[in-house]
Protein backbone atom coordinates (compact mmCIF):
# COMPACT_ATOMS: atom_id res chain seq x y z
CA UNK A 1 0.00 0.00 0.00
CA UNK A 2 2.68 2.51 0.83
CA UNK A 3 4.62 1.60 -2.61
CA UNK A 4 1.48 2.41 -4.13
CA UNK A 5 0.94 5.59 -2.45
CA UNK A 6 4.61 6.50 -3.68
CA UNK A 7 4.19 5.94 -6.42
CA UNK A 8 0.88 7.92 -6.93
CA UNK A 9 3.06 10.39 -5.65
CA UNK A 10 5.64 10.47 -7.99
CA UNK A 11 3.71 10.63 -11.06
CA UNK A 12 1.32 13.46 -9.85
CA UNK A 13 4.90 15.47 -8.91
CA UNK A 14 5.96 14.92 -12.62
CA UNK A 15 2.73 15.61 -14.68
CA UNK A 16 2.33 17.96 -17.18
CA UNK A 17 -1.68 17.00 -16.65
CA UNK A 18 -2.29 20.62 -15.89
CA UNK A 19 -0.11 22.32 -18.80
CA UNK A 20 -1.48 19.79 -21.26
CA UNK A 21 -5.18 20.56 -20.19
CA UNK A 22 -5.66 24.27 -20.33
CA UNK A 23 -5.55 25.03 -23.87
CA UNK A 24 -5.86 29.47 -23.14
CA UNK A 25 -3.42 31.74 -22.86
CA UNK A 26 -3.65 32.59 -19.12
CA UNK A 27 -3.05 28.71 -17.62
CA UNK A 28 -0.18 28.70 -20.70
CA UNK A 29 1.16 31.75 -19.21
CA UNK A 30 1.27 30.47 -15.69
CA UNK A 31 2.38 27.36 -16.40
CA UNK A 32 5.55 28.78 -18.16
CA UNK A 33 5.95 31.57 -15.00
CA UNK A 34 6.15 28.72 -13.00
CA UNK A 35 8.58 26.64 -14.97
CA UNK A 36 11.01 29.47 -15.19
CA UNK A 37 10.47 31.51 -12.00
CA UNK A 38 11.44 27.61 -10.12
CA UNK A 39 14.31 27.73 -12.25
CA UNK A 40 15.57 31.47 -11.69
CA UNK A 41 14.64 30.54 -7.39
CA UNK A 42 16.62 27.63 -7.46
CA UNK A 43 19.66 29.16 -9.71
CA UNK A 44 19.29 32.43 -6.92
CA UNK A 45 18.78 30.18 -3.90
CA UNK A 46 22.42 28.51 -4.80
CA UNK A 47 24.37 31.67 -5.51
CA UNK A 48 23.00 32.93 -2.16
CA UNK A 49 24.07 29.99 -0.15
CA UNK A 50 27.49 30.27 -1.63
CA UNK A 51 27.97 33.77 -1.11
CA UNK A 52 26.86 33.18 2.46
CA UNK A 53 29.45 30.60 3.00
CA UNK A 54 32.16 33.43 1.75
CA UNK A 55 31.09 35.57 3.95
CA UNK A 56 31.42 32.74 7.28
CA UNK A 57 34.66 31.56 5.93
CA UNK A 58 35.80 35.65 5.67
CA UNK A 59 34.06 36.50 9.22
CA UNK A 60 35.67 33.54 11.10
CA UNK A 61 39.32 34.25 9.38
CA UNK A 62 38.76 37.94 10.19
CA UNK A 63 37.84 37.62 13.74
CA UNK A 64 40.51 35.70 14.43
CA UNK A 65 43.14 37.92 12.93
CA UNK A 66 41.27 40.92 14.91
CA UNK A 67 41.51 39.14 17.72
CA UNK A 68 45.06 38.05 18.07
CA UNK A 69 45.62 41.66 17.18
CA UNK A 70 43.69 42.99 19.88
CA UNK A 71 45.43 40.76 22.75
CA UNK A 72 48.55 42.27 20.86
CA UNK A 73 47.57 45.72 21.57
CA UNK A 74 46.56 45.34 25.51
CA UNK A 75 49.25 46.60 28.00
CA UNK A 76 51.21 44.68 29.40
CA UNK A 77 50.46 43.80 33.20
CA UNK A 78 53.73 42.55 34.40
CA UNK A 79 55.41 45.32 35.65
CA UNK A 80 52.44 46.45 37.78
CA UNK A 81 52.82 42.53 39.27
CA UNK A 82 56.59 42.71 39.09
CA UNK A 83 55.96 45.99 41.85
CA UNK A 84 53.14 44.28 44.50
CA UNK A 85 55.24 41.55 44.57
CA UNK A 86 57.94 43.36 45.78
CA UNK A 87 55.80 45.17 48.42
CA UNK A 88 54.60 42.05 49.48
CA UNK A 89 58.05 40.67 49.76
CA UNK A 90 58.89 44.15 51.80
CA UNK A 91 56.00 43.50 53.72
CA UNK A 92 56.57 39.50 54.53
CA UNK A 93 60.22 40.37 55.69
CA UNK A 94 60.45 43.51 57.63
CA UNK A 95 56.85 43.32 58.80
CA UNK A 96 54.89 46.59 59.57
CA UNK A 97 57.90 48.88 59.83
CA UNK A 98 58.58 47.90 55.76
CA UNK A 99 59.76 50.73 53.91
CA UNK A 100 56.88 53.18 52.29
CA UNK A 101 55.39 51.71 49.29
CA UNK A 102 56.20 52.21 46.19
CA UNK A 103 54.17 54.40 43.92
CA UNK A 104 52.52 52.30 41.31
CA UNK A 105 52.25 54.25 37.71
CA UNK A 106 48.99 55.15 36.68
CA UNK A 107 47.10 53.42 33.94
CA UNK A 108 44.93 56.05 33.01
CA UNK A 109 47.06 57.68 30.91
CA UNK A 110 46.46 56.00 27.46
CA UNK A 111 47.14 58.10 24.74
CA UNK A 112 44.16 59.25 22.82
CA UNK A 113 45.89 57.30 19.60
CA UNK A 114 46.08 53.75 21.90
CA UNK A 115 42.59 54.52 22.62
CA UNK A 116 41.28 55.12 19.00
CA UNK A 117 43.15 52.19 18.07
CA UNK A 118 41.47 49.75 20.62
CA UNK A 119 37.50 51.16 20.17
CA UNK A 120 38.50 50.95 16.57
CA UNK A 121 39.44 46.99 16.59
CA UNK A 122 36.58 46.41 18.99
CA UNK A 123 34.13 47.68 17.09
CA UNK A 124 35.47 45.62 13.92
CA UNK A 125 35.72 42.51 15.99
CA UNK A 126 31.95 42.82 17.03
CA UNK A 127 30.48 43.99 13.47
CA UNK A 128 32.56 40.88 12.20
CA UNK A 129 30.72 38.64 14.31
CA UNK A 130 27.62 40.04 14.06
CA UNK A 131 28.13 40.02 9.99
CA UNK A 132 28.86 36.35 10.75
CA UNK A 133 25.24 35.91 12.84
CA UNK A 134 23.71 37.11 10.02
CA UNK A 135 25.24 34.48 7.36
CA UNK A 136 24.77 32.04 9.83
CA UNK A 137 20.85 32.60 10.42
CA UNK A 138 20.59 33.58 6.28
CA UNK A 139 21.88 29.52 5.49
CA UNK A 140 19.19 28.70 8.24
CA UNK A 141 16.17 30.40 6.82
Amino acid sequence: MVNLLRQILEVLQTSTIAEERGKDSHTKFWAAYKKVSGEYDDDMLERCNGNMDIVLIFAGLFSAVNTAFIIAIQPNPVDTTNALIFQLMQITLYGPSAAQPMILSPSTGYSSSTVWTQALAYASLALSLAAAFGAVLGKQW
